[in-house]
């Protein structure tokens, strides 16, 4: 029975031994994204590490599938990322992708999409960006973005209030641009992108259901219908005075410092990752995170995106899940003491025990020697 309890208990230990041995490496990568979770950079390095661990392929699968859609702004972030994590690639890849980056780049292309930007309002690169807010800044794509949605609003018809918002916000800006001396330029770029992503459908749902709340307080609505239903982008300063008299500024502290944050984005990633970034989220929080991200992890931040999606930002679902691996590797390495505890006191209990036992008999011995001897029998 002696035995048998040690030999339990070695058992015990060789079980949660093994089991440690399997579920320890989840629950280091647990608590290391639980630890990373407010930090958008170092959590998105581990789970690019437990990706691409997987799959030595994905890299180059992805610049193959971005380049045959003409992306290659994308493709040249995929290609950074494979640099910077020492991944091999064809030796003929990297060359393709920077003479496509070469021909996006170039003067007859860079001018064809800055006048689409210019005359249409909408971005989804660089070219067409500069185009969007040179419209922007001399009021024209705002005032034309106003008086569209305002004489819908006027006339009961179907109105997208949030670039009627940030079209409003936008003037306003715009006008402190001109007395800094291009000071909140920046800010104005940011509504400006957030407005375009608006127009394409590449706002995040909850970004959307933000930025429109938002975009209803700062627009004082009857004061606007007034002022679009006489107004016209044929007189820009008559309607930019009264847009501006309905617009709120001291509600558009919200707006603005989204506006700060695309724009730190599109420093870092371009209008593409910017864009990227506002598909993605859910709210302003996540674009501060994104900007975050951008400012870590630079050109790589469209591949990682692109992976990651907005996994990239912050935990999404896996919460309790990293939290039961943790528990786990717990319980077992509770486990693994408590045999090892048990092996030690039986092992120590079955020494006393033989040492007792020694001692019992040897003084039985000598007990029966000195009966046996003859002083005794005499």
């Amino acid at each position: 029975m002696k035995w048998l309890r040690i030999s339990t208990a070695l058992t015990g230990i060789a079980a949660c031994g093994f089991m440690l041995a399997q579920i320890a490496p989840h629950a280091r990568e647990a608590g290391a994204i639980l630890a990373a979770q407010d930090d958008p950079a170092a959590l998105s390095e581990i789970k690019l590490d437990a990706l691409l661990r997987h799959n030595d392929r994905l890299i180059q699968d992805n610049i193959e599938v971005a380049l045959a859609s003409g992306d290659a702004d994308l493709a040249d972030s995929f290609v950074a990322l494979a640099r910077d994590r020492n991944i091999a690639l064809p030796d003929d890849l990297p060359s393709r992708v920077g003479d496509a980056v070469k021909a996006e780049n170039s003067t007859s292309h860079f001018a064809k999409r800055f006048a689409a930007g210019l005359v249409t309002g909408n971005a989804d690169d660089v070219a067409s960006l500069s185009g969007t807010v040179a419209g922007d800044l001399f009021v024209i794509g705002d005032i034309r973005d106003v008086v569209r949605e305002g004489k819908h609003l006027a006339m009961g018809e179907e109105t997208d209030r949030l670039v009627l918002g940030l079209a409003a916000a936008g003037l306003a800006v715009t006008a402190v641009t001109y007395v800094s001396v291009g000071g909140a330029a920046p800010v104005r770029a940011g509504l400006t992108l957030v407005k375009d992503a608006r127009k394409v459908g590449r706002l995040g749902e909850g970004l959307a259901a933000w930025a429109g709340r938002s975009a209803r307080e700062v627009v004082d609505t009857p004061m606007l219908q007034n002022a679009v239903a006489s107004g016209s982008v044929l007189r820009p300063g008559q309607t930019l005075s009264a847009i501006k008299a309905a617009f709120r500024a001291e509600k558009a502290g919200a707006l603005v410092r989204l506006g700060k944050d695309v724009t730190r984005v599109v420093e870092k990633t371009g209008t593409r990752g910017a864009m990227d970034s506002l598909r993605i989220a859910e709210g302003p929080k996540d674009v501060a995170r994104a900007a975050r991200l951008a400012e870590a992890q630079g050109g790589k931040t469209r591949a990682i995106l692109k992976l990651l999606g907005r996994g990239a930002l912050l935990l999404i679902g896996g919460a309790f899940n990293l939290a039961l691996w943790l528990f786990g590797a717990a319980l077992t390495l509770l486990g693994l003491l408590s045999s090892i505890k048990a092996t030690t006191e039986r092992l120590t209990q079955a020494w006393c025990d033989r040492r007792r036992a020694r001692r019992l008999r040897q003084a039985r011995i000598a007990a029966e020697a000195v009966l046996a001897s003859p002083a005794v029998t005499a």
